[in-house]
């Protein structure tokens, strides 16, 4: 399955309408920061709200996204996030501490745009 990679406002949005199997997960973080480089977005937000399972794998892959980004100078905000995967990734002691985290995509792109203007 590829997740396509779409520019919105100088930002890169990913929207992930299922579970991600391992090999997709790593296909999306590549094809991401490829872009992050290639464009100079300057925010990348990723749309989970389709998926009602992310398993640790995917976890994990996601955080590494939200750090590797940030090493190229750009912020990751995710949304979305069903109330019953989040307790699930809570329970399971799983956690996205390198990624911001809204509701929405709307309230996702306002994050990065906040994010953007108070950058020196």
């Amino acid at each position: 399955m590829s997740i396509p990679v779409l520019r919105v406002d100088g930002f890169l949005l990913a929207s992930i309408q299922e579970a991600l199997e391992d090999q997709a997960a790593i296909e999306l973080k590549k094809n991401l920061l490829e872009e992050v480089r290639r464009s100079r977005a300057q925010g990348i937000l990723i749309d989970v709200s389709g998926v009602d399972l992310i398993d640790s794998f995917t976890a994990r892959v996601l955080g590494s996204i939200g750090r590797s980004a940030r090493l190229l100078g750009t912020s990751t905000v995710l949304v979305g996030l069903q109330p019953e995967v989040a307790m699930t990734m809570l329970d399971l002691g799983l956690e996205l501490s390198d990624l911001a985290t809204e509701l929405n995509t709307e309230r996702g792109l306002e994050l990065l745009r906040k994010q953007v203007r108070t950058l020196p």
